[in-house]
């Protein structure tokens, strides 16, 4: 769940409030509330009105609680204040120290066990030592088993321990949208290009998080390539992470592949029986409720692949005993369990997205595949496109072609198009192999 400022964060707790209540009491309480600042212990929002300030202490406090919770996975209270109270917000302000949602994972709070051992070892060995240990180190597993929180912990652990260091995190999404946004700008006459070469190629160190994302991306992966060896051999630290083996993302730039592969590789898999065990006990203790031992275990052991879905039966267990005043049985948490992963499990992939990321990939804007242009790139992408919605999402050709602009049959004559042109083109196939990858795994 990439969080990138305190409004991000804020907009986040919005939507968890939004399923708690009604739409007129989200409206006429929520709707107005503006974020001011965060720490460890206090989230502080300003509203409009002493009454209202009032009003969600009385009523809401719990509902938003457990929605900052849900979001952040920690237990931070809300602090409501009066906008016309300067010097209140100021002091709060102070007080969060330009903390940001990013700063709360650390090496102390990752629950370690035989699946991640080895790679919390090599992440708390590069970010304890002032010389260069592993690089690059490469991290790499499915998603929700802890790559970010340990990226995070590196990149938190040097900023406190060696505060002259230049720590720069990014996602390769974000990282593809910076560039993107560098090239239009600097054809307009700015120097945005050499501001994002100076970021990235003047720090020491480097973390970029799900780096696959870049995979068949040609001008992102160029230029990925040269921050790599400018920083390598300056002897700065790289890291990166993947959410599958180097050798399965088949359109990464072979100069980065051959790269890479002479780093430290750390895999993290799915945890075991006793490590869900521990997970589930330390997110009770945050969300400071009592589970009877053998709920804690039916837990463990029906929240296996990933453990999100572990602090989210948390969350409703914890809004059960606040409500029902007493302690959920097996057959409760059985049904918080099924619902957790049923929502996990039946996330749609947007049209959206797919145009979003297909656009990246090709070089083409949004609007470029939305025309009626017919380029051979254009053309390319926006098969491409359509081909990826109907493999991925359960739209009919109808419903695809509304998001399109176009009727059933031109995506139908796309869609057939372009899966005969990928049974002869290799490359093709596994540049569009990993756009859906990709997809998938921003959707876990």
């Amino acid at each position: 769940m990439p969080v990138n400022s305190l409004n991000d964060l804020w907009n986040k707790v919005c939507e968890e409030c939004k399923s708690q209540v009604t739409e007129l009491a989200f409206n006429t309480f929520f709707r107005l509330l503006v974020p001011e600042s965060i720490n460890q212990d206090e989230f502080v929002i300003s509203c409009e009105t002493e009454y209202l300030k009032f009003t969600l202490e009385t009523l809401y406090m719990n509902i938003i609680k457990d929605s900052i919770k849900a979001v952040t996975g920690l237990d931070i209270t809300p602090k409501f204040v009066v906008k016309d109270h300067e010097e209140e917000i100021k002091a709060a302000e102070n007080k969060s120290a330009g903390l940001t949602f990013e700063d709360f994972f650390t090496f102390d709070n990752f629950i370690v066990g035989p699946s991640n051992k080895f790679a919390f070892s090599a992440c708390l060995a590069v970010a304890e030592k002032d010389s260069i240990v592993y690089n690059p180190l490469i991290i790499y597993g499915p998603s929700g088993t802890g790559k970010t929180h340990l990226m995070l912990a590196i990149k938190n652990y040097i900023n406190k321990k060696f505060p002259y260091k230049r720590v720069e995190y990014t996602r390769g999404e974000s990282y593809t949208n910076q560039l993107i946004d560098a090239l239009q700008k600097g054809q307009a006459g700015m120097n945005k290009l050499e501001d994002f070469r100076e970021k990235y190629r003047k720090a020491d160190v480097l973390l970029i998080d799900d780096i696959h994302f870049i995979a068949g991306k040609e001008s992102t992966q160029e230029e990925f390539f040269n921050t790599f060896n400018t920083l390598y051999q300056s002897n700065k630290q790289i890291i990166v992470t993947l959410d599958r083996p180097l050798k399965e993302i088949k359109s990464l730039d072979d100069r980065i592949r051959s790269r890479l592969s002479a780093g430290l590789f750390a895999d993290i898999t799915p945890p075991d029986f006793e490590t869900r065990v521990a997970i589930t006990i330390k997110k009770a203790e945050q969300a400071e409720i009592n589970l009877n031992e053998n709920l804690v275990y039916y837990i463990a052991e029906h929240i296996k692949k990933n453990v999100r879905p572990i602090e989210g039966v948390v969350n409703k267990l914890k809004a059960y005993i606040n409500i029902q005043g007493k302690a959920p049985t097996q057959a409760v948490v059985q049904e918080y369990i099924k619902e957790v992963l049923e929502d996990e499990n039946n996330k749609p992939i947007s049209v959206e997205k797919i145009i979003s990321e297909v656009a990246r990939t090709y070089n083409v804007s949004e609007n470029d595949i939305l025309s009626n242009r017919k380029t051979a790139n254009l053309v390319l992408a926006r098969q491409v496109a359509m081909y990826i919605s109907r493999e991925t999402t359960e739209l009919s050709y109808k419903a695809i072609g509304e998001s399109f602009g176009k009727d059933h049959t031109t995506v139908l004559y796309n869609v057939n198009k372009i899966e005969e042109f990928l049974k002869t083109r290799p490359y093709e196939k596994e540049l569009v192999d990993d756009i859906i990858k990709n997809l998938k795994s921003e959707n876990e």
